[in-house]
């Protein structure tokens, strides 16, 4: 298979059924120190990643990617959690009313992009080491690139473990009619990240597998000191605050699959 450099620019023939699939896995970690908080740290989950907040997350991230929302769906759960979906569309404008008036033949096929979402608190464990994940996953076809909602999915959540997943399924065609099964060529997921999000992260690991279309990275926070992960700033003085640490951050490698 042909390989291209990232600065060479490839001629499509505009058939395109690329399936581009980045999968966010991110972890916030809190310090609990008694039931109360606990309760008080699923609230505040709760309402911060509701499924209706995490819509607003997908809705910005369709514009980042320049891509048309056709529904939406969502549900909260109880006692906790939420999951979304978006259906997308990768024809815009004027485009989209030319497609949309062949039918909903045409338009089923347009919306085979989708982004979804599912968060996952747990605030069961005894020591109150609470965890909160978000599994996001942004699948496209076409010319849409879910890679450059990177940096916004970094903002939106707090990631203190994170694991980012990019597939690439599927094939285009240049103008001469050959088969491209890429039409983006990178070294690393990194490189789409900024400078000072990955300068806050201590453990790097990066997979990087372009022949066969496969890219992982994971990433684990520097040590911050308790101020960032307590529920209260006067827990930083808690009697068994040096022992949750530590506690946390044996959580946190191990969630990184450091030992």
């Amino acid at each position: 298979m042909e390989r291209r450099t990232a600065a060479e620019k490839i001629k499509l023939s505009g058939f395109n059924n690329l399936t581009k699939i980045l999968s966010f896995n991110l972890y916030d970690f809190c310090i609990t120190t008694s039931e109360k908080q606990k309760s008080e740290y699923l609230d505040w989950i709760s309402q911060k990643y509701s499924a209706e907040k995490i819509l607003e997350i997908s809705r910005e991230i369709c514009k980042i990617i320049n891509s048309d929302i056709v529904s939406e769906s969502k549900m909260n759960f109880d006692p906790a959690g939420a999951s979304t979906m978006t259906l997308m569309s990768d024809v815009h404008g004027s485009k989209w009313e030319e497609f949309a008036g062949h039918g909903a033949g045409v338009k089923q096929h347009l919306t085979k992009s989708h982004l979804t979402s599912h968060t996952y608190p747990d605030v069961s464990d005894p020591n109150g080491i609470c965890t909160f994940r978000v599994d996001f996953d942004i699948a496209t076809c076409g010319d849409i690139i879910p890679l450059k909602a990177i940096n916004y999915l970094f903002e939106a959540f707090c990631g203190d473990v994170v694991y980012i997943d990019y597939v690439v399924r599927g094939y285009t065609r240049d103008i001469n009619g050959k088969k491209v099964y890429n039409d983006h060529y990178f070294n690393s997921i990194q490189d789409f990240i900024k400078p000072e999000i990955l300068k806050d992260y201590e453990y790097h690991s990066d997979l990087n597998m372009p022949r066969d279309n496969i890219w992982q990275t994971k990433l684990m926070l520097k040590d911050m000191g308790a101020e960032r992960f307590v529920m209260e700033s006067e827990d930083v003085n808690h009697p068994s605050i040096n022992d949750k640490m530590t506690l946390l951050y044996g959580e946190m490698k191990e969630v990184f699959h450091l030992y």
